[in-house]
């Protein structure tokens, strides 16, 4: 855990993330970041993105890769936010990508499209307040630090991945989990519960790496 001097000297990043109207924000220690390699295991088995977008596996670094990058900081940001999305039904959160299904009941995929086109509209804007946070950190003299945005990257319709480039280097940014962040496990050890599945109004959470 790190000193609250130490945690002082980031109030300027604290003040910037309540400003984008993050909820919560804690400067934690890099060693609190919990790296799995079973997190992107569930992309590859339970993400319909999974291969589709550059920012996501297998284009991006392996667990393995990643933490030997995340010894090279010293510490993070970790944020939260608040959804606009709301649900009166955990099922409504439950049924991502099956609006088409017709076992499921057409009034409840009405809601559930609903409810995860607003859900998937604030991660942009999180994108965004994201890229704000990182170049306030550059600014204050944090030229390494590295935003990560709350679900894949969606500034393109569809992925350059024909030719493997980005055409957007200077605004695309990494999913947590993507690199194999366990944010439930991290989330918890800063004090900052992330619960899944959603319930009524989804608490999204992200990460800025700072050296």
């Amino acid at each position: 855990m790190l000193s609250e001097n130490m945690t002082n000297d980031f109030d300027f990043l604290k003040d910037k993330a309540l400003e984008l109207d993050a909820t919560d924000c804690k400067i934690i220690s890099v060693d609190d970041i919990y790296v799995e390699n079973r997190i992107p295991l569930k992309c590859r088995v339970g993400c319909v993105g999974y291969g589709k977008k550059l920012t996501c596996p297998p284009y991006v670094p392996t667990p393995n890769e990643f933490r030997e990058i995340l010894n090279e900081y010293e510490y993070a940001a970790l944020l939260k936010f608040k959804s606009p999305a709301k649900a009166d039904d955990e099922t409504v959160c439950s049924i991502y990508k099956n609006w088409l299904d017709p076992k499921v009941e057409k009034n409840l995929k009405l809601k559930a499209e609903k409810f995860w086109n607003e859900y998937f509209d604030y991660s942009n804007e999180i994108h965004k307040k994201m890229l704000e946070l990182e170049k306030k950190a550059f600014n204050q003299g944090y030229p390494l630090a590295l935003a990560f945005v709350n679900g894949s990257c969606r500034l393109c319709k569809t992925c350059n991945l024909k030719e493997k480039i980005c055409i957007h280097p200077s605004l695309a940014r990494l999913p947590e989990h993507a690199v194999g962040i366990n944010m439930i496990k991290t989330a918890k050890v800063a004090g900052m519960e992330l619960k899944f599945p959603f319930s009524e109004q989804p608490e999204p959470m992200t990460i800025l790496l700072i050296d």
